[in-house]
């Protein structure tokens, strides 16, 4: 059996690795916590701080040996996340734009052209317009081709998705053209929107009562809810009016020709 010796802090006959009378560390012992030695007359671990004599705590059975692992385990799944995102959430390079006016069926694969000829390589397509360098008026026109053609092609949910662009790229513009709003009025009727429509036709007839495409637009408005016998007023007043509106060879006259040619043969064929 060892014989007691005195505690280095409270001088008390002591055996074993902790002083029994304050808790000092004997000859011998080691830290409960981190299992480090502790010099003899210690009352705290030098490593952890944890007071001599302490008993060893209770830990869930392997949480400190999965600790490093589960940490190692996020970082790999953020990884792997941000990799994932970087390949596929971005916008393929070289595709040209929606509004694109020479790229009328989406996204298009395009060449760049060469840098010394400026040539574009045979089969490819020339790079797209930079839009955001375009006006209000210009980005509207744009939008009002694409609607147009996608409602001529029957792609009922391809206007769907663009009308509200283009609404919002008419509202930038002030203020509106008797023209541009015509073309506000098409969209909402090949949209589907009955106010729209009805609102820029009626906007166009105040300004101008006699105005051809006021006209055409208000019958079409008024047969878009069913109202067959207002949209034969307009188509009255259309016909009346046509051969003095036409000699006035207004501008939007010219850009909408067909519009007003198609219109006056149908208004001429319900008489």
């Amino acid at each position: 059996m060892t014989s007691p010796s005195p505690c280095p802090t409270c001088g008390a006959a002591a055996t074993g690795r902790f002083c029994s009378s304050c808790g000092t560390a004997l000859a011998g012992a080691s830290c409960a916590s981190c299992a480090a030695p502790l010099t003899p007359g210690a009352r705290f671990c030098h490593r952890c701080g944890t007071p001599s004599g302490t008993a060893s705590p209770t830990r869930a059975p392997g949480l400190g040996n999965a600790m490093p692992w589960a940490v190692a385990a996020i970082a790999l799944v953020a990884l792997i996340a941000l990799v994932v995102g970087q390949r596929f959430g971005g916008r393929p390079s070289g595709t040209t734009d929606v509004l694109d006016g020479a790229n009328a069926q989406g996204p298009t694969a395009i060449a760049a052209p060469d840098a010394a000829t400026g040539a574009v390589p045979a089969g490819g397509m020339p790079r797209a317009p930079d839009i955001s360098q375009l006006t209000p008026a210009e980005r509207a026109e744009r939008l009002y081709d694409r609607i147009m053609r996608e409602a001529e092609a029957g792609k009922a949910d391809e206007v769907r998705t663009f009308l509200p662009m283009a609404v919002a790229a008419y509202e930038m513009i002030a203020p509106l053209t008797l023209d541009q709003r015509y073309d506000l009025g098409r969209i909402g009727e090949v949209g589907g929107d009955t106010t729209l429509a009805r609102a820029q036709a009626d906007t166009i007839l105040r300004q101008r009562p006699t105005h051809l495409l006021g006209l055409i637009l208000g019958a079409k408005a008024a047969r878009m809810v069913g109202n067959e016998p207002h949209a034969r007023q307009f188509d009255v007043r259309l016909l009346s009016v046509a051969p003095k509106e036409r000699a006035a060879a207004l501008p939007e006259y010219l850009l909408h020709r067909n519009d007003i040619d198609q219109a006056l043969a149908a208004a001429t064929a319900r008489k």
